[in-house]
């Protein structure tokens, strides 16, 4: 039975994203929160989803209004494009002589509308590709995971239970519940009522089961919630309230489709392994993993069905028989460099791609780099990662969700909030005159690495992103010229009253050896020449080394010599 993606990590690594200008203010309706601006915002997301796959991606998974599918039946001219090619390459004879025991929940208008809900399935390509031969393999190759996932599975030459001598690979659709489960029975509620994100992304109803219903076997709360909202627009509550519709309505079979187009990053869509949209990274190659109907059960199963260990399991085993006696009825080539087994090929959760620039991911997490120019180092971005989160890349309005931890999912992340337009910096955000020249340090305001301001007349450098640290203690800030010296007036020497002159007295000369004059070292500005091991001065002092001069911050002891701008010393102007 097929298992959707889970909140399970799919992967142990996580793409390191570059760091973006971002300009973070102090919120001033929340002293404990920030805002940012949401064009800074748009910017980081396109700047991380910029490969042209995600478009690709995003377009795979565009829907139809429920009220033009629900008008969808065989035949109509009113059908969407895609609806007539697939009725084209698959018609109703087709679907009959696949479903001679399939239950009657399934149906061929059923079918046709999970198609037409679905734009891109048995959609056009402008690149010469053949549509119509895309089109008719997506279909066979979703009956041959159906023929396993809920078929009948039953002999050829079982007369009793197989009086029409059906292949396994007819015998597909026999299920359209779990065996064993029926509606009313709560179950699979793994993880319902906890306190976490998913619980609060996609909450369960009291009472209801997540077992699994319709062509895939759709299973568990977050599977239903996702799933519910790509049918009705974002609202995860419709199926989370209602699974049984995953059963009794198209939506049996438009689930399946869902699956089908969906990427769980970093495996590809189904349908971009069968059209080449996808293009194998090298670690994927390097895992035997590339085109073929084998890499589709490596999508689904690959956990338990691939790999050398699996080569005579049953389930893989059925699947394949299953793909290629369907291939063979309905003439599908073969390519030669494609593979219709996984055996050979690594499981996607059992890949490494730690350090892999060639691979996309489609979900977002909070962004743990540490920014020095940011109030407390956080990055206020989020980064894509290779495991289920609370945040989709294709999902629009994701990127800020996560970005303002909609969902809590982020532990101990900053209070956000996202704005069109971003509060004064100059006054503080407080939206008033302050009445404190612009230059000025100002208590209120927010400085990043690079601005300056000056305080008691000396002007400091902030080096990383600050509010209300006093310049002249150092830490965030460097002086950058000291305050300027007020010149003093001069001094006039007292005038003496004449006096009388003297007969001069001659004394007896005394023979002195003469003495070189003392010449005192000419330090510039002040500055007291550095004596390692001796020289000890207080912050704010100035000393001279080598002809350049310093002042002391943080306390330097007598070794720590100065020599270039550091923690305990800023080179100044001498």
């Amino acid at each position: 039975m097929l298992k959707l993606s889970q909140a399970a990590m799919l992967v142990g690594c996580t793409l390191a994203a570059n760091a973006f200008a971002m300009n973070i203010q102090p919120d001033p309706d929340n002293a404990a929160g920030y805002v940012v601006a949401k064009s800074d915002i748009v910017a980081a997301e396109a700047a991380k989803t910029s490969d042209p796959m995600y478009d690709i991606w995003a377009a795979a998974l565009q829907t139809r209004p429920n009220t033009v599918v629900e008008a969808i039946l065989p035949g109509l001219a009113t059908n969407p494009d895609n609806v007539k090619r697939a009725e084209r390459m698959f018609p109703e004879t087709e679907w009959n002589f696949l479903t001679q025991m399939a239950a009657p929940e399934y149906t061929y208008t059923r079918l046709l509308r999970a198609i037409g809900k679905f734009p891109a399935f048995c959609g056009d390509y402008t690149d010469g590709r053949d549509a119509d031969a895309i089109c008719k393999e997506s279909i066979i190759t979703a009956f041959a995971h159906f023929a396993q996932e809920t078929g009948g599975h039953i002999a050829i030459d079982n007369y009793w239970d197989n009086p029409n001598g059906l292949e396994e690979w007819q015998q597909a659709l026999v299920h359209v519940r779990e065996m064993g489960w029926a509606e009313g029975q709560p179950g699979y509620t793994t993880g319902c009522g906890q306190n976490d994100w998913q619980n609060k992304r996609w909450p369960c109803a009291d009472g209801q089961g997540y077992f699994g219903r319709g062509a895939k076997q759709l299973s568990y709360h977050f599977n239903y919630g996702a799933f519910s909202e790509v049918m009705y627009d974002g609202d995860a509550t419709v199926l989370l309230n209602n699974p049984a519709l995953v059963a009794d309505t198209w939506l049996n079979l438009a689930s399946a489709i869902w699956f089908y187009l969906t990427p769980q990053a970093p495996k590809p869509a189904m349908l971009h392994v069968i059209d080449r949209t996808w293009t194998p990274s090298q670690r994927e190659i390097d895992a035997g993993i590339g085109y073929g109907f084998g890499t589709t059960i490596n999508i689904i199963n690959g956990g338990i069905e691939c790999g050398e260990q699996n080569r005579d399991k049953g389930q893989p085993v059925n699947r394949i028989r299953y793909w290629e006696g369907l291939a063979a009825h309905y003439q599908i080539p073969i390519e030669a460099d494609e593979k219709n087994t996984c055996w050979q090929q690594t499981p996607y959760g059992s890949i490494n791609l730690q350090g892999a620039t060639d691979v996309l991911y489609t979900n977002w997490d909070g962004d743990w780099t540490y920014h020095a120019d940011r109030p407390g180092g956080v990055s206020f971005e989020c980064q894509l990662v290779g495991y289920q989160t609370a945040y989709s890349a294709l999902v629009p309005g994701d990127y800020e969700k996560c970005v303002t931890n909609f969902y809590e999912s982020h532990a101990n992340w900053p209070q956000v909030r996202v704005v069109e337009k971003l509060p004064d910096a100059g006054n503080g955000g407080n939206g008033g005159d302050t009445g404190v020249p612009s230059n000025e340090w100002n208590k209120t305001q927010v400085y990043t690495g690079g601005e300056q301001a000056v305080y008691q007349g000396a002007t400091y450098e902030a080096k990383w992103w600050t509010q209300g640290d006093l310049p002249d203690l150092g830490g965030p800030w460097k002086l950058i010229a000291a305050a300027p010296t007020e010149p003093q007036p001069p001094v006039n020497p007292p005038v003496e009253p004449p006096v009388e002159p003297q007969p001069p007295v001659t004394e007896p000369e005394v023979p002195v050896d003469p003495k070189p004059p003392v010449t005192e070292p000419e330090v510039p500005n002040k500055s007291t020449a550095w004596q390692a091991g001796s020289t000890k001065v207080a912050n704010g002092a100035i000393v001279s080394n080598g002809g350049k001069c310093f002042v002391a911050k943080n306390n330097p002891g007598v070794w720590e010599t100065p020599t270039a701008s550091n923690w305990f010393w800023d080179e100044v102007s001498c």
